[in-house]
């Protein structure tokens, strides 16, 4: 098995929606905000190459959308694209046989088609996607809360092309890969945790979204069961802690990832810095 942290491009959320209850004064020493009060963030994904699978966990935000859309969330792809950074590494869309969604948010799951023409296509003509059904049919019906990030056109031309592949629960995906379900931040966020050379490596998707958001309570006010999320972190960051858990970061700009330590009782940090390419 081979790893590879793929960098998708930049955008900016709210730095108080990113961190909740937490106050300003404490998170804006962690991640500096900009004059709108945005914080930069990453959107990584993570190439897995196990025998003759090469599968992909989330897709950045691709490149559907408006300028207006693209100036409220500073969205900004630099040198980094999806589809240049599998080049990089002597790989095309064409060559990936499975794609795990983490859930469905814009930033996550926009990568997922693209604009050919005036029709919209899955990006990965060959794969599988793969959601958990609860939710797909989530996104289908969304909250007043999340229905700004829910774009139909990032998703529903893969069930048309008979490439979803909707999934029920925790399970192992390949030798070595196994989706970890939670419920907090939306019904059905899905983890992937990674068997690598020795080493654990959860991709903490929108749970841990930055290393930043290690501490118990900063909890992002975007999650829709706030509570639930307090809960879930409750429970996994003890084992991060004794399994020496290498955390994957999505949408941090600065650390790709980190182990995590408990530098008190119940007071969570970031550990050592760690590269992918590294291990």
């Amino acid at each position: 098995m081979r790893l590879y942290a793929i960098e998708t491009g930049r955008f900016a959320l709210d730095g108080g929606a990113m961190f909740g209850v937490v106050p300003k004064m404490l998170w804006e020493r962690l991640i500096p905000p900009d004059s709108r009060n945005r914080i930069p963030m990453a959107m990584r994904a993570l190439l897995i190459e196990e025998g003759n699978r090469l599968l992909l966990v989330d897709v950045g935000v691709g490149h559907k959308y408006t300028p207006k859309f693209a100036d409220l969330y500073a969205i900004d792809h630099g040198t980094h694209t999806l589809e240049g950074e599998l080049k990089k590494y002597g790989f095309s869309p064409d060559d990936i046989t499975d794609v795990v969604l983490t859930h469905l948010h814009f930033d996550h799951a926009g990568g997922s088609t693209k604009r050919v023409g005036e029709r919209i296509q899955p990006t990965f003509p060959k794969a599988r996607y793969y959601i958990q059904r609860s939710h797909w049919e989530w996104a289908h019906a969304p909250n007043p809360r999340e229905r700004a990030s829910f774009f139909p056109e990032n998703y529903d031309p893969i069930a048309e092309a008979g490439q979803l592949v909707l999934l029920e629960g925790e399970q192992e995906l390949i030798p070595g890969v196994c989706l970890r379900v939670v419920n907090g931040h939306t019904e059905g966020q899905q983890l992937v945790e990674v068997q690598y050379k020795g080493y654990i490596i959860l991709y903490g998707a929108d749970l841990f979204p930055t290393s930043a958001h290690l501490p118990l309570p900063y909890v992002m006010a975007y999650d829709v069961r706030p509570l639930v999320t307090f809960e879930e972190r409750q429970r996994i960051l003890p084992w991060l802690v004794q399994k020496q858990v290498i955390v994957f970061y999505e949408h941090d700009a600065s650390v790709e990832a980190s182990t995590v330590i408990e530098k008190e009782p119940g007071k969570y940090e970031r550990g050592e810095l760690v590269s992918l390419k590294d291990l």
